[in-house]
Formats: C-alpha cells, structure tokens, sequence
C-alpha cells in the first residue's frame, strides 16, 4: 500500500462518470457527493505484493492513526487511487481494502469518506500548511 496524505480545511468531491475500472460500485444519494472540514486526505494505492501480506491492512491503518493523532483530528478522506506507482493489485481485492479501511477506521471512532470505486470525480479542497500537512509513505 501506497498513500499521499493531506491534512485539509475542507474537502469535496462530485462523481462525474464512470472510470474504465471493470469494478464499479453503485452510486446512491448517500454517495455521489459530499464534503467534510478538518480532514486527513488520503489517496490509496493497494499493491499487488499486498495481496500476500496479511499485515499490510493492520499497518496502513496504524501509520493512519500515528498522522491523525499528531494532527489531532478524526475526520478520515479515502481516495482510491491507482497512479502512485508499484504493480496493482487485482481490482477486486483493491476494492474489499478499501471497504475494510473504511469499517477498520470507523470502529476506531474516525468519521470516514470513502469515495465511490470505479468513478471519475470533482475534487475541491484546500490544504493546510504547515510540516505535517503532506506526508507519503509506503507500507510493506
């Protein structure tokens, strides 16, 4: 797993049209759009060597916990994103990570935003400035 972090003052986003994904996932009213304030931003790649590492998921979630905690914030963006490198992962198993981010996160007490899989999207946000404010890392 890959991921760029953003801590932001708000962020938004707008489904726009479906993506050349073979995995789609429905679009509701609950979905299609929304925005949330104070927010770590996090655009996920899951890699390939992720699907044999069990512990991959355990120490995403922790080294997201570590950024949240020095920030002091508990609002959680997950952005599926294939473009930051390293040979991806099945879709389908790209797809069940994320949903289990998300509930991993959500039964830690986060507020989480997951965007819908498979779609292009609007993105608005605006990112804060301070050393903490983008971080990357690569868990293996």
């Amino acid at each position: 797993m890959r991921f760029l972090s953003f801590h932001v003052d708000y962020f938004r986003y707008k489904v726009t049209k479906k993506g050349r994904s073979k995995v789609i996932e429905e679009i509701t009213e609950n979905n299609r759009e929304a925005q949330i304030k104070n927010a770590l931003v996090l655009f996920i790649t899951i890699e390939k060597r992720d699907e044999e590492n069990p512990e991959f998921l355990k120490r995403g979630i922790a080294e997201i916990e570590k950024i949240t905690v020095q920030l002091k914030i508990s609002n959680i963006v997950i952005v599926p994103f294939a473009h930051l490198f390293g040979q991806l992962s099945t879709l389908e198993f790209a797809f069940m990570s994320f949903k289990r981010i998300e509930s991993n996160l959500k039964l830690k007490d986060y507020s989480v935003l997951r965007l819908p899989f498979g779609w292009f999207n609007e993105l608005e946000m605006k990112a804060k400035g301070h050393p903490l404010s983008r971080i990357s890392r690569i868990i293996e």
